[in-house]
């Protein structure tokens, strides 16, 4: 099966990439910005047009969008996340055999839930802030495009490779150098939320998973269990190994980074966390299990702990 990946760079579409360029019987094409891709295409300024003819070279049978952006400014954020997509569904719809599309959307569409139980995908999206706004949008543009086309909307993603601006990055790193630094005391954002956190190696199955599937329309990928935040931080301070303290500032809430995209990082205009007032996130992760076939496998305790390998391995 041939497979146009598209946000190959980033977080979840590395991760991706990897998979799929060793699984026999799939012939994976990676588009993007950088010089690394096989084709070189900006989504977020190259036309429907000028993509459609690069689809009809390739001829896929199936296109991946991990491309987008997690952090910026609401125009860059709009750009990356919203009118790129409509680009590639336009482009999808010109080429001379459209092909299947598999779209990385976002938790951050649901926007603030009550801590009731798991969010079912047919829950009313109420995103807050540019990225869930843009995000949603995106998907939206997908679901009308009239394709064959899956969103797969992904939770708080961690494990190896997480943005030192996500929240375990940025606790990963605080330990570091509190570590070399004989410090004993990081800060950090407030870690009173619960968060539904899936391994970026499962998100990864998903994805292929449903790149192979004839599922449509929206499903959740997440591990379907609800952790508070800073329960979840102390299992990557276990494994540190560092016995200060952890302070929170509690004036802020701060969301785990989603890192869905495969925004360029030397492009992105702004590097801090999202700022949203969302409290609790647990995904239904039912129609995953029921129509991909799909159930995490990597503990939240293992992908912090390769978080924390990693990054002590930094130079």
């Amino acid at each position: 099966m041939r497979v146009l990946l598209l946000g190959a760079d980033g977080f979840i579409g590395r991760r991706v990439a990897d998979r799929l360029l060793v699984e026999d019987g799939l012939q994976t094409t990676v588009l993007g910005r950088r010089d690394s891709a096989d084709i070189r295409f900006d989504l977020t300024t190259g036309s429907p047009g000028a993509l459609a003819r690069f689809l009809d070279a390739v001829a896929p049978q199936v296109v991946i969008n991990c491309a987008g952006a997690t952090y910026g400014t609401s125009r860059a954020l709009i750009r990356a996340n919203t009118l790129a997509v409509a680009t590639v569904c336009e482009a999808i719809r010109r080429s001379r055999e459209p092909a299947r599309l598999v779209h990385i959307g976002s938790a951050a569409e649901y926007g603030p839930v009550p801590p009731a139980g798991p969010i079912p995908e047919s829950a009313e999206p109420r995103p807050v802030g540019p990225y869930g706004v843009s995000k949603l949008a995106g998907t939206e543009l997908v679901l009308a495009s009239g394709l064959d086309a899956l969103v797969l909307r992904i939770f708080d993603v961690v494990g190896p490779g997480s943005p030192t601006a996500s929240l375990f990055g940025r606790l990963a790193e605080g330990l570091r150098r509190a570590l070399e630094q004989d410090e004993h005391q990081v800060r950090m954002p407030d870690l009173s939320g619960y968060r539904d956190f899936v391994d970026v190696r499962d998100v990864a199955r998903a994805v292929q998973a449903a790149a192979v599937s004839a599922a449509t329309g929206v499903i959740n990928i997440g591990s379907g269990h609800a952790v508070r935040a800073r329960e979840a931080a102390q299992l990557l301070v276990r494994a540190s190994g560092f016995e200060g303290q952890v302070t929170e500032d509690a004036r802020q809430v701060v969301l785990p980074a989603q890192a869905a995209s495969g925004a360029d990082p030397g492009r992105q205009l702004d590097a801090r966390p999202v700022l949203e007032p969302v409290q609790w996130r647990q995904a239904d992760v039912r129609t995953a299990r029921d129509r991909l076939g799909w159930r995490t496998q990597v503990p939240l305790e293992e992908s912090l702990g390769d978080v924390w390998l990693e990054t002590a391995c930094r130079v």
